[in-house]
């Protein structure tokens, strides 16, 4: 987690800085808490920015101003979650597993407001231990800073580390830890003079010494977290499928080598592997089967590693098949035992889209799923390009899970722990069941492995008058099948039956604990259902139950939103105004990035267009111009290296972009965005590096950078731009720093608009509108797309018109 208060323009003072965390069994309720006072003679604005874990919910927000608290409250989506996925898959939020929260308000002079938000997340246990990542980032040194954290296990805390900052003191007993870092100005100033900037980490593991794991039945919920230590591993059957086309040039074929080779070396004697590299062409290292770890072979491996060459399209169909061609599935017999069982694992690393061969997603899916069989299948997305609503698809549907890969300098560490988490099998098949029809509405309890150092949770509900929970455990380890039963004793109901979770800490919340951990799984089971089917009354019926537990128990999740009556600077001029804060923002209209790569969503039809642009180095092109608003948006071309095999081929991207908003008989707004800065011109001239946040309003101009290098710009009501400022820490000689222009929205633009993205935008708000006739323009377009047979979006070179190829249209 996260945390800023960031006062744009002039600094306002934080005066209080607090983030308290309450972690009751693995479950984990975060409250961060800040102050703000206006000590200048003038109004101003003050943001509240946290970014917050991707699999926390939040479950509470308030803003307290001048004595009055406005509560936010968690209302039904009405709209989609579009741009900020669609933001994610091409690049544009590089934070690591982090959704933002950010509202800001006017703070009068001379005015004090806080904020808080609370939000709520279950710690996975990987390799061994649980981790709590809790960032202080107050963005100045703060007089009054704390942090405060509560850990409470029943069954007892084997160990605990607290790093990177020393100076915290820890309190504990066998059961429980209290942590608390109360730094100094001073403390603060030596790290920084601009206040801290940096992670509060905190690691630990619970004693569990029962095979069944702990049972915890409270109220009419329980939850079992199954996690046996001691068992023998069991040797596997690992396939590692490489993506080495053409986008892997560079640092990330580099990180992937690297990473190989330590890979490699940690196989066991007992596991067998082997190794597909794939781009336009699929190459398998051993023909047709996988081969004992030996030393020889190990070391055989790695030279074949560190021969790979990284060049061409994109074959994920053709990769898939051929690993699920190697696959030794290893079935048991009919007495239940093997004296060979290895356990099926592909490993499938990617960094982009589909482009050649098979490229539909649904065929790819369901050519995965029948070739597999009881294979699990692991993805991993390398990079901001990968299509990682695939690899969740496809791991979904066939065992597994799939992990983001950052691009940057720790990818080769990111992969080796990822390989780490899966490396050691114990146990298969593992089924949890609650017999005699005691339990109902019970999460997830069939999987397919159990790994050395993970967790597997059940959450359910108990019939009322059960007094004892009798549970069954089946599996298959090493040798044969094994099944284990126990009772376990339910207490007394007791407690007010609250939707709330205390942040006090202690065993006392954990009736709320249980319940809440039942809502927060259940939920995210039916979003994960959500995106794995396809029928459309199905996805309704899963989104209106996510919908209802979420109200009930107050979450934000991808189906609700977060609407907070925000305070004004002068509430005896205007009411108070309802905003939606979401981690989400409006859907894109169209775009353009890359190696000027286009996008224009066509709603009716559910697709996008997309095209290129054949500009050379120093032209100078016209995206939108509207005589109506006064609009003019002009892009500057820069050059690019040629790809390898294309070298006739220009490439290009821009290095500078000028918006131009004349208003009436003023003078109007000249907005200059370069690779290092935003220049706002108009009645004064301000200047906004790109690499840290601030804000400049102007005759009803509101230009915004953010901490993620995203520049908002809002022009008018219904005309809002993003400008992306990509920078790579380690680039290829293919990759350059470059700007992406996005419509996210363009409902103010008048009917005269023109430029490449204009004429599209217009026409699709046209096409978009029921009440509105299609022009010859429209239909044009359309004709375009259903000729074309574009589908979703795909940065593939067949799926692309050129800007001449559509005006030939």
């Amino acid at each position: 987690m996260y945390a800023y208060i960031h006062v744009l323009c002039c600094q306002l003072k934080v005066t209080d800085y607090y983030v308290r965390c309450s972690v009751v069994s693995r479950y984990a309720l975060t409250t961060v808490q800040s102050s703000v006072w206006n000590q200048l003679p003038i109004i101003k604005e003050a943001a509240f920015e946290v970014d917050l874990p991707s699999s926390a919910f939040i479950s509470n927000f308030t803003i307290t101003s001048n004595g009055k608290v406005y509560v936010a409250q968690v209302k039904e989506r009405a709209a989609a979650r579009k741009i900020y996925d669609a933001a994610k898959k091409q690049g544009k939020t590089a934070e690591r597993e982090i959704e933002k929260f950010r509202v800001a308000v006017s703070v009068p002079s001379g005015a004090r407001v806080s904020f808080s938000l609370s939000y709520e997340e279950l710690l996975p246990r990987r390799l061994g231990r649980y981790e709590l990542s809790l960032g202080l980032r107050p963005g100045q040194p703060v007089q009054n800073l704390t942090l405060d954290v509560s850990i409470a296990e029943r069954t007892g805390i084997s160990f605990i580390k607290v790093l990177p900052l020393k100076t915290s003191r820890l309190r504990s007993d066998s059961f429980s830890r209290l942590i608390r870092y109360t730094p100094t100005v001073q403390q603060q100033n030596s790290v920084s003079s601009k206040g801290l900037n940096a992670d509060f980490i905190i690691q630990y593991d619970v004693d569990l010494k029962d095979l069944m794991g702990d049972v915890q039945v409270f109220d009419g919920y329980f939850v079992h977290y199954f996690a046996p230590r001691g068992l023998p591993v069991v040797p596997k059957d690992v396939i590692f499928v490489i993506d080495v086309s053409g986008s892997m040039i560079g640092t990330k074929i580099k990180q992937t080598k690297q990473a190989m080779g330590t890979i490699l070396g940690d196989l066991r004697e007992g596991d067998h592997f082997n190794i597909i590299t794939f781009s336009d062409k699929v190459h398998t290292w051993k023909k047709g089967r996988t081969v004992r770890a030996t030393r020889q072979n190990v070391r055989d491996a790695k030279d074949f590693v560190k021969r790979i060459i990284a060049e061409g399209w994109t074959n994920i169909n053709a990769a898939l098949l051929s690993a699920a061609q190697l696959v030794n599935t290893s079935p048991l017999g009919s007495s239940g035992q093997t004296s060979s069982r290895r356990v099926p694992l592909v490993i499938f690393l990617t960094d982009g889209e589909a482009t050649i061969g098979v490229t539909a997603s649904e065929t790819i899916l369901s050519n995965a799923k029948n070739a597999l069989g009881s294979a699990s299948l692991f993805g991993l997305a390398f990079g901001d390009d990968a299509d990682f609503p695939l690899l969740k698809r496809l791991a979904l549907d066939n065992r597994g899970v799939a992990r983001m890969v950052y691009e940057d300098a720790d990818a080769a560490l990111q992969l080796k722990g990822f390989y780490d988490e899966v490396a050691s099998p114990l146990l298969s098949d593992i089924q949890l069941a609650y017999l005699d029809d005691q339990a109902f509405d019970v999460t997830r309890s069939l999987f397919p492995n159990y790994f050395q150092g993970s967790e597997l949770v059940v959450t359910g509900r108990v019939k009322p008058g059960i007094k004892d929970l009798k549970i069954s455990m089946s599996a298959v380890d090493s040798k044969q099948r094994m099944k284990v039963q126990s009772n376990v004793l339910i207490p007394k109901a007791k407690g007010n039956g609250t939707n709330s979770l205390s942040c006090s800490g202690g065993m006392e919340g954990i009736s709320s604990f249980v319940r809440r951990l039942w809502a927060y799984l259940t939920i995210k089971e039916l979003l994960l259902a959500k995106l794995n089917t396809t029928d459309p009354a199905a996805q309704r019926l899963l989104t209106d139950k996510a919908t209802n537990l979420s109200l009930k128990y107050n979450f934000v999740t991808p189906v609700t939103s977060l609407v907070v009556v925000k305070p004004d600077a002068d509430e005896g001029a205007q009411p108070p105004t309802t905003i939606s804060t979401t981690t989400t923002a409006k859907p894109i209209t169209s775009a353009i990035d890359g190696d000027p790569h286009f996008v224009v969503q066509l709603p009716k039809l559910r697709q996008n267009l997309c095209f290129t642009v054949d500009g050379r180095a120093n032209d100078v092109l016209r995206l939108l111009e509207d005589p109506e608003r006064g609009i003019i948006v002009d892009g500057h071309l820069m050059g690019a290296p040629s790809k390898h095999g294309v070298e006739d081929r220009s490439r290009t991207y821009f290095d500078q972009l000028t918006i131009t908003y004349a208003m009436g008989g003023s003078s109007g707004i000249m907005i200059t965005l370069s690779l290092d800065t935003v220049v706002v011109e108009g009645e004064g001239r301000d200047i906004l590096p790109v690499n840290q946040q601030g804000s400049v309003a102007r005759q009803g101009v509101r230009v915004a950078v953010d901490n993620h290098r995203n520049c908002w710009i809002e022009l008018a009501k219904g005309v809002r731009f993003l400008v992306l400022f990509h920078h790579y820490r380690h680039p290829s000689y293919l990759q350059m720093a470059h700007l992406g222009f996005y419509i996210t929205d363009g409902q103010g633009l008048s009917a005269s608009t023109q430029g490449l993205l204009g004429i599209l935008a217009r026409g699709m708000l046209r096409w978009g509108s029921k009440h509105m006739p299609v022009t010859l323009q429209d239909k044009t377009l359309k004709d375009t797309v259903r000729k074309r047979h574009l589908g979703k979006y795909k940065s593939a070179p067949p799926c692309c018109l050129s800007a001449g190829q559509l005006r030939s249209q």
